[in-house]
C-alpha cells in the first residue's frame, strides 16, 4: 500500500507529464504551497533556467499581508510573479499545481497572475 508521500509524489509525476505535453515550448507556471507560505516559478524547460520567482518570503510581500498562509497572500505572490514575468518577456505560460488542487490558495495565486497579464 502506498503512503502519502508516494501519493503526492504520483500525482505531481502525472500533472507534470499532462503539463509538458501541452506546453508546445512555454515556459511553466510553477507552483508550491506549505502551510506557512506559497512559492511561484516561472520555469523554461528547455533551457532548465528559472525565468522568474516570487514567494511569501520576499520583504516586499512579507510587509503588505499579514500571513503567507492566506488567499491575499497568495494573490500578492500571483500579482508579482506576473509582474516579473512580463518584464522577463513572458506572456504565456502553462500552469503547474504540482501535487496541489486547483483550489484555496493555488486558484487565488493564478487568478492573481491572469489579472497581472499572464495568459495560460
Amino acid at each position: 500500500m502506498a503512503n502519502i508521500n508516494q501519493k503526492l509524489a504520483n500525482r505531481r509525476a502525472r500533472v507534470r507529464r499532462a503539463v509538458k505535453a501541452a506546453a508546445n515550448g512555454r515556459p511553466r507556471l510553477s507552483v508550491h504551497r506549505s502551510s506557512e507560505n506559497i512559492y511561484a516559478q516561472v520555469i523554461d524547460d528547455a533551457k532548465g533556467v528559472t525565468l522568474a520567482a516570487a514567494s511569501t518570503l520576499e520583504k516586499d510581500v512579507k510587509g503588505s499581508v499579514k500571513t503567507g498562509a492566506d488567499k491575499a497572500a497568495a494573490a500578492a505572490v500571483g500579482k508579482l510573479v506576473a509582474e516579473r514575468a512580463l518584464k522577463a518577456g513572458v506572456t504565456e505560460v502553462v500552469f503547474d499545481r504540482g501535487s496541489f488542487l486547483f483550489h484555496g490558495r493555488v486558484k487565488a495565486l493564478a487568478d492573481a497572475a491572469r489579472e497581472g497579464g499572464l495568459k495560460f
